[in-house]
């Protein structure tokens, strides 16, 4: 009777998945994790820290991060029954509802994130056009509409189509960036560089410099787990992990480089007062008007690129989230070239619709920079919690029974590390992560009320509760000015 259920099951007849290589798996790691947040990088770390405290904070958020990516590449060959990672990792760890929550938290951030894009897109050229403002002007929302929809509709058509343009912005987008460092070397100044070492002109102790950098580098490594996301389109399982940590280890390597060599170009005092994009500045100080104009171009390739890779991460979560019946089943559905469109569209209108809220923030665009982070970092933690969970517990369904000592050592640290970053970002981020999580309970309830299930068990009934109290929590700060957006 079940297989029966299974058979006439819609996503049952959805085609085979696409299957992608090594490098195409490489190209969604690099391409989803550099973004926007690169080119702002100079600016961003000139304002907290000399080149001292930006290399203790490399090396604390690179260990870290490298820890995290150990995790999913460890999770990939341990528990290659499990897609879409970071989700499904969660579900299998903690239960059915903080696996709900660990899909929508993760899919909401990256709506959340693919509107900035849109934005810093207008703003770059809004230097050039004033009509588009900051990138939030009536005119801006509508460019930045159509383009949204406009990679609907090309994503709608395959998989292997948008992924094959993704590798091919990948490497556009890689170009200026490395043009910039090496560009970067050439003009390098002793001299500024040694005066750059300790941030002397800062107040605050080499610990709060290093502190003030840590939250610009959690959005910058976002998309780590693109290859993990992904895993279902792998021509060979053990490709993901190898994907992960070769993306990884190449994209660290950029963004420490891009930070380190700007502090010899000019005074940090400098660098900290750029317009964002600061590494368009920071090349023109170096070899005139054309470096604003040539990194200008390349952070237009490289936000639309990382909007692909977001944009097919997030309706691929969606996805594998109906299949396995943890979200309404009208999100399970793929078309003939293996999209699932019903989620594809819902993200799509969940990024429009934040979209044509920035019209009326003031601050938007930061503000949408550090919730993106703060939901990232819940499904995060969740799954290297996860890790530690099959670490010290025997699993029929784990290879090997369990992970070495070896891998529950890193899973540990790698929990640490998140949980950390988290507190980090602040009791804020915290309260209005509540208010997107709370009303999303609404796909959890359908899903199960599709099924006849109980609604909630004693465990998630307790779970929902401290969601709504957080929520409401969230909403009467804002109301009353206790935190703002």
């Amino acid at each position: 009777m079940e297989k029966a259920a299974t058979t006439a099951d819609p996503a049952a007849q959805s085609p085979p998945p696409a299957k992608l290589t090594l490098f195409t798996l490489i190209t969604m790691v690099v391409g989803s994790m550099v973004g926007a947040g690169v080119f702002s990088l100079p600016g961003r770390f000139a304002e907290e820290t000399g080149v001292a405290g930006a290399l203790i904070a490399w090396a604390i958020a690179g260990t870290g991060m490298l820890m995290l990516a150990f995790v999913f590449q460890s999770l990939a060959v341990r528990r290659p029954d499990l897609d879409a990672g970071v989700y499904a990792y969660a579900k299998a760890g903690f239960g059915e509802y903080l696996g709900f929550f660990s899909a929508f938290g993760y899919w909401a951030s990256a709506c959340v994130g693919n509107v900035t894009y849109w934005v810093l897109i207008m703003s770059t050229v809004g230097a050039i056009w004033p009509a588009l403002g900051e990138g939030d002007t009536a005119i801006a929302v509508v460019l930045s509409s159509a383009g949204l929809w406009a990679f609907f509709l090309m994503i709608r058509r395959g998989v292997k189509e948008a992924t094959a343009i993704n590798k091919i912005v990948t490497v556009a987008k890689i170009v200026p960036i490395l043009v910039f460092v090496l560009l970067a070397l050439f003009y390098f100044k002793a001299d500024v560089f040694a005066e750059n070492w300790g941030g002397a002109d800062y107040a605050g102790s080499l610990f709060n410099q290093v502190r003030g950098t840590m939250l610009a580098t959690v959005f910058v490594f976002l998309g780590v787990e693109g290859a993990s996301v992904y895993s279902r389109h792998a021509k060979k399982r053990s490709d993901v992990g190898k994907a992960t940590i070769l993306g990884f280890l190449s994209v660290f390597a950029v963004f420490a480089s891009v930070v380190i060599v700007s502090y010899g170009i000019m005074p940090m005092a400098e660098i900290a007062e750029l317009r964002q994009p600061s590494m368009a500045g920071a090349l023109e100080e170096a070899v005139g008007p054309w470096g604003k104009v040539f990194i200008s171009v390349g952070l237009i390739i490289s936000v639309l690129g990382a909007y692909l890779a977001w944009t097919l991460m997030a309706a691929e979560v969606l996805f594998v989230a109906a299949k396995d019946d943890d979200m309404p089943r009208f999100l399970r559905s793929a078309n003939r070239a293996d999209v699932p469109v019903p989620a594809l569209l819902l993200t799509t209108a969940l990024s429009q619709l934040v979209l044509v809220a920035t019209a009326f923030s003031d601050d938007a665009f930061n503000f949408a920079l550090d919730l993106t982070s703060s939901l990232s970092l819940i499904p995060y933690l969740l799954a290297a919690g996860f890790a530690v969970k099959i670490g010290t517990r025997a699993d029929p369904l784990t290879d090997g029974g369990r992970t070495t000592p070896r891998e529950t050592t890193i899973a540990t640290v790698a929990t640490v590390y998140t949980a950390f970053m988290l507190v980090a970002a602040g009791l804020k981020f915290v309260l209005v992560s509540f208010i997107f999580y709370a009303p999303a309970t609404i796909l959890f309830v359908m899903a199960r009320r599709e099924q006849g299930r109980r609604l909630f068990s004693p465990r998630e009934l307790i779970i929902f509760v401290v969601s709504v109290v957080g929520a409401v929590l969230g909403i009467v700060a804002l109301a009353a000015g206790w935190i703002s957006l």
